[in-house]
């Protein structure tokens, strides 16, 4: 990696605080905690009480926040080079990679402490397991190596829902397991969209994501697939959970809608095009698992 600078420009309060908190990334912690609380909805059939909700939402942002800290101060070369990310605090050093080191390992270490005294043991060990995977699996041994790198590495954002699950239940259970299944089939699609949109910069930054090394149509070609195999994934998961006529008329609409999303750039690739199928992701993810949430408590 690219040495950097270790003392970041002095800055004033307000805007450190700005600095660390855009080290979190919190709009991807947003996404994260939107599968966390249907997780515990379906789990429970009900509301599983506001203060268990909270312990692992708090958690839960507390561990999505450690692992995105830890990208930021590996990947802190590749988002110099790469316009989309180049403002991030590390890249601009305004946060010096120390910094940012001490700032993951607080907030991870935090993280499991929280679970540990506000949920159970189970739920530490899952958020822990997340962030160990997303830093040491993606960030670290694939991103830079493999255009698989997000197929595997992704495994990481699918770990809220295990977490909910689990601060419900106290273990992991098979529609927890599909629910998993859901967001891992999914995240390919969403994340090859944003690809092939920023393509040129994934390249001059040396990194593998699958629209650099194939064509714009393998790479659609390869999002259909997914998003095919996502759409059949939630009308299992239907079954798994018991769920009733709600969720399952919604997860045909929204499917269906997916679906065409992703054959309409697949039979016409360009920018614009990956764009608007990268927010049909996740505008379609944040309707799947807000229904199967609403149908879990209403749906009798």
């Amino acid at each position: 990696m690219t040495a950097i600078a270790s003392d970041a420009p002095p800055i004033g309060g307000r805007e450190l605080a700005r600095a660390y908190l855009a080290l979190t990334k919190p709009r991807i912690i947003e996404l994260l905690l939107v599968t966390t609380v249907p997780a515990m909805l379906v789990a429970e059939r009900g509301w599983p009480g506001t203060g268990l909700v909270l312990a692992t939402l708090v958690g839960g942002a507390l561990a999505a926040g450690s692992a995105n800290t830890f990208n930021c101060y590996v990947d802190r070369d590749i988002d110099r080079r790469m316009p989309r990310t180049a403002e991030r605090p590390t890249a601009t050093a305004r946060i010096t990679p120390n910094q940012a080191l001490r700032f993951g390992i607080l907030l991870g270490l935090a993280s499991v402490a929280w679970f540990v005294a506000t949920v159970h043991l189970l739920a530490a060990t899952l958020a822990l397991g997340a962030i160990l995977f997303y830093v040491f699996v993606y960030t670290i041994a694939l991103k830079r190596r493999t255009a698989q790198n997000i197929v595997i590495g992704g495994a990481a954002g699918c770990m809220p829902v295990l977490i909910g699950w689990s601060a419900v239940t106290g273990s992991v259970e098979l529609p927890a397991l599909v629910m998993f299944a859901i967001v891992f089939y999914w995240t390919p699609p969403h994340f090859w969209a944003l690809a092939l949109r920023h393509r040129e910069e994934y390249a001059a930054a040396g990194v593998p994501m699958l629209p650099v090394v194939a064509s714009s149509r393998e790479t659609t070609r390869q999002i259909l697939l997914y998003t095919v195999m996502t759409v059949c994934v939630t009308l299992m998961f239907g079954a798994a959970a018991q769920l009733g006529w709600l969720y399952m008329g919604a997860s045909v609409v929204l499917g269906g809608w997916f679906l065409w999303s992703a054959w309409r750039l697949h039979r016409a690739p360009d920018r614009d095009g990956a764009m608007r199928l990268f927010k049909v992701s996740m505008q379609y993810l944040a309707l799947l698992f807000v229904v199967m949430g609403v149908d879990a408590v209403v749906i009798v």
